[in-house]
């Protein structure tokens, strides 16, 4: 009955007061200390539990006599969360010089102590007066301040194993440097308080610094790889920074990727390439994978499938118009000279005589459409594979080569190479499918597609990024390595920038152009790697112990990212959106796909409906 006259009242009760709507609302709002503090709260002698972290505190007891430039950066750059704080509290100068001045006599007293009675002078009190004696002087002339500091380290993990293990890792690297440091017990609430954003110094744990070993402690010495312009490559492991920057202000605007398959190299190109494409610069990609189509839709650019039985074709016997500071005879010149590595590769190696034979062979085929070192290249037409077989079976020692030929010009693969050019790369972004082609003419097709960018480079000069993904294909054969070389070192001419991309760490590094072409890229990216290739790259980038374990530990989308002379770990981030465009996984694309066709059923149905 009780509870009963309590809710409803009766004539002997006081009536009920009804709570008004704005006291409702403000008891339901949230305020900012709502969001930010944490479900629970424990505090222990040696850490606090904070909803699922638990968290524990250290203080500095105890400095050198010298501090190096930058010994605190190992700490700072610790690739785990913790939270630094540095007190520092100004001293006044005429009180600390009377305190001084007592602390010199009683040193001065003690040496002349020991002095007295004959013992052995003492190294530890004449190196003190001497400090003093310096620092006094220094003080006096203003040449120094002296300040109490208070440094305070505050490291998270989800279990105390993993918080003992980070403290045993600082302690090692801080008294490597004679800095050592202890636990805030029964005093980890202060010690939390203090580091916490709000500038109080509740712990009062200090130690006595002048202003030159007070400056090797400043905190602004992270690796930081972040540009005033440019696009998102990632984010810094080191400090969560982001890692910005712009190929094109570089001495060099080219890249190399090298990371084992499915470790998300393919998915951090598309990102930079969709980035990218913000930036006024056009793009192209040999994609040996077919793994671009779904971007190339998303960003109505240009797809072409080059296979023998597709409809995109390219002449290897096209001319580019001469450039400015280019002759006629430059570009014939040029162009022969690729044609002959073309025939290298397609016929599985060339003897110097029949070196000599396709040479010539190639000037009177194209003296055959009347196209001379003189000529005008504007309104030629030029030959096709199957002219020069006919040209090169009517010359003495041309027969065999001529015969070798004719699968190319009348065999399976003719429908790929002998076919006047039907592409046209005047679009933002374009991409070149291969995966359809046999692997026998991967190769040679990739050769073709590349010798024909090149000249649509050198033709129109614009910002280009060229991504050549799977670039070992190219190192199989000196022609194409040479060539992809030849584009990294003359790019920069023409405003391009190459991105290369491959998993073949061996096949890339054992040719004698890999290394040049790592050496002429201004951006290195490792991703993880594996095991059996870990060896070389250490090698070949001058990489630490912890680095390299770092490339094997590395999550997909995690590696080091070099930039000049700088380089950190990196950490691959991208939006919702971006992910729908760029994913290569599956599952994924299936999804996408098949709800991309409810929409369109769903919009079917609805005009039905509405007619």
């Amino acid at each position: 009955m009780g509870i009963l006259n309590n809710l409803f009242g009766n004539k002997d009760s006081a009536p009920i007061r009804t709570a008004l709507p704005q006291e409702l609302y403000d008891s339901s709002a949230l305020e900012l200390k709502d969001i930010i503090a944490p479900s629970a709260l424990k505090v222990s002698p040696r850490e606090l539990s904070l909803g699922d972290k638990i968290v524990r505190t250290f203080f500095v007891i105890s400095y050198p006599r010298f501090l190096a430039e930058s010994w605190f950066s190992p700490i700072i750059n610790l690739d785990k969360a913790f939270d630094i704080s540095i007190f520092i509290h100004p001293i006044e100068t005429a009180k600390i010089l009377r305190q001084f001045q007592k602390k010199v006599a009683e040193v001065q007293s003690q040496i002349q102590v020991r002095a007295d009675k004959g013992l052995v002078r003492d190294p530890m009190l004449d190196t003190a007066y001497q400090d003093l004696e310096d620092l006094r002087d220094r003080l006096q002339q203003a040449q120094e301040k002296l300040f109490d500091v208070g440094l305070y380290i505050s490291i998270y993990g989800n279990t105390t194993d993993e918080l003992d293990k980070a403290e045993s890792e600082i302690k090692s690297i801080l008294e490597a440097k004679l800095v050592y440091v202890k636990p805030a017990l029964f005093q980890q609430e202060q010690g939390f308080n203090s580091i916490a954003p709000i500038c109080t110094d509740v712990l009062q744990v200090h130690s006595k610094l002048n202003s030159s070993p007070l400056s090797s402690l400043f905190p602004f010495i992270s690796f930081d790889l972040t540009s005033e312009k440019g696009i998102l490559y990632g984010v810094n492991r080191h400090n969560s920074s982001l890692i910005l920057f712009d190929r094109f202000s570089l001495e060099n605007y080219n890249s190399i990727i090298f990371a084992k398959s499915g470790s998300g190299k393919s998915y951090m190109t598309k990102l930079e390439i969709l980035r990218t494409l913000m930036f006024d610069v056009d793009v192209i990609v040999i994609d040996p994978e077919k793994e671009y189509e779904t971007m190339t839709e998303a960003t109505g650019g240009k797809y072409f499938n080059i296979s023998l039985n597709s409809d995109n074709h390219i002449n290897p016997f096209d001319l580019p118009l001469p450039g400015e500071d280019e002759s006629s005879a430059d570009v014939l010149r040029s162009n022969t000279i690729h044609l002959v590595g073309l025939f290298r590769i397609m016929l599985g190696g060339l003897s110097p005589e029949e070196d000599a034979i396709i040479d010539r062979a190639i000037t009177e085929t194209y003296a055959l459409k009347d196209i001379t070192p003189e000529s005008n290249f504007t309104n030629t037409e030029p030959p096709l594979m199957s002219d020069f077989e006919m040209v090169l079976g009517g010359m003495q020692g041309g027969e065999s080569l001529a015969q070798r030929l004719t699968k190319y010009t009348r065999g399976t693969w003719s429908g790929f190479i002998n076919q006047p050019t039907s592409v046209d790369i005047n679009n933002k972004f374009v991409v070149f499918s291969l995966r359809d082609m046999e692997d026998e003419l991967k190769t040679v097709a990739m050769y073709i597609v590349t010798h024909y960018i090149w000249n649509a480079v050198r033709r129109v000069h614009k910002k280009r990024l060229l991504v050549i993904d799977e670039a070992w294909w190219l190192m199989k054969s000196e022609d194409t390595a040479s060539f992809l070389l030849n584009m990294a070192k003359r790019g920069r001419k023409y405003f391009l920038g190459l991105a290369t991309i491959t998993q073949d760490v061996d096949d890339f590094l054992n040719s004698p152009y890999g290394l040049p072409i790592i050496t002429n890229s201004s951006i290195q990216i490792l991703l993880k790697q594996s095991p059996t290739s870990m060896d070389k790259l250490q090698q070949t980038f001058n990489l630490t112990d912890e680095e390299k374990y770092l490339l094997l530990e590395s999550d997909v989308g995690e590696g080091i990212f070099f930039a000049g002379l700088k380089h950190v770990a990196i950490k691959v981030i991208r939006s919702y959106t971006e992910d729908q465009i760029v994913t290569s996984d599956p599952s994924q694309i299936l999804s996408i796909k098949k709800a991309k066709e409810d929409l369109e059923k769903a919009g079917t149905n609805t005009t039905t409906s509405g007619q």
